[in-house]
């Protein structure tokens, strides 16, 4: 093999699409998987029948993660077929808790801040809600409204919710399964009804997370044309964006390689122990 040979084979297996489907224990094919290549920014996500495709060489270890099923991690060579074990709940005690829903309570709003629409895939972000003693009277979360940015219609998403552990990361999920959305096309604040879920505001605080699937439902391709030189560039997105408020906050938690990451700001003499970011623009209405 020659040198331009060699370099050839080596940049084929660099950028070569490692391809799979992931199936639970019966053979049922699991959609909307997330699927990372670990310690690297490369992620995707399963197609309705479970199908995925991802660049990463033979060598590298994929992450595979859903809720409600055992993650996994293993050689991109050998993801032929993913077979993923149903997780095991500890289910605790269920109480049948009255609600009157005569109390409303938005919280999350930002005033005066200018909304930013960006690409936050295939990481997810997720927006801080502390609790209040003032949330006593109304403990349910009754909504959760996220605005987007999508230029095709029923893109479909993914809502967390997790729970703070003692590190104040986001730790476990609230719910045993996901939490699946469409949404409207348009610059537009989408709104989903919780109360089926009976969700409570806990009283360490609440992550609630937004997660894009890069799957073909979500997907638009188009071709640009640089008006100077009149070259064309074939360009592929996945929708929706999500719309951020530029605000202080003391810290910022982004999921991406298949881990939580924290950023902070760094102390220097006379600086403020607050960063200026971009928060995904989320919003809670509480109730009773």
């Amino acid at each position: 093999m020659n040198k331009f040979s060699f370099l050839l084979f080596l940049s084929i297996s660099f950028f070569a699409q490692t391809k799979g489907v992931v199936v639970d224990e019966s053979g049922k094919p699991i959609p909307y998987v997330n699927i990372w290549v670990e310690n690297e920014n490369i992620g995707t996500t399963s197609e309705e029948n479970g199908e995925f495709s991802i660049s990463a060489s033979a060598n590298k270890n994929l992450i595979f993660s859903i809720l409600g099923f055992d993650k996994r991690i293993i050689k991109a060579s050998e993801v032929a077929n993913v077979l993923l074990k149903a997780t095991s709940f500890q289910l605790d005690e269920v109480v049948i808790a009255r609600r009157f829903e005569t109390r409303k309570l938005e919280i999350g709003q930002i005033n005066n801040s200018p909304f930013e629409a960006f690409d936050n895939g295939p990481r997810i972000d997720v927006k801080f809600f502390p609790y209040s003693d003032s949330y006593k009277k109304t403990k349910f979360i009754k909504k959760v409204s996220i605005l987007t940015d999508s230029r095709i219609d029923n893109a479909t998403v993914k809502i967390h919710f997790y729970k703070v552990d003692s590190n104040g990361f986001p730790s476990d999920e609230l719910l045993t399964k996901d939490f699946i959305v469409t949404l409207e096309k348009g610059v537009v604040r989408n709104g989903f009804d919780l109360t089926d879920l009976n969700l409570k505001m806990p009283k360490t605080g609440i992550f609630i997370g937004f997660e894009k699937l890069i799957i073909a439902k979500n997907k638009l391709e188009k071709t640009i044309v640089n008006s100077n030189t009149g070259k064309e560039t074939f360009q592929i997105l996945y929708y929706p964006f999500v719309l951020y408020n530029y605000v202080e906050r003391d810290f910022l938690f982004t999921f991406s390689v298949g881990k939580w990451s924290r950023q902070t700001n760094e102390k220097t003499i006379g600086s403020s122990d607050k960063i200026k970011m971009y928060e995904p623009a989320i919003n809670l209405v509480l109730t009773n």
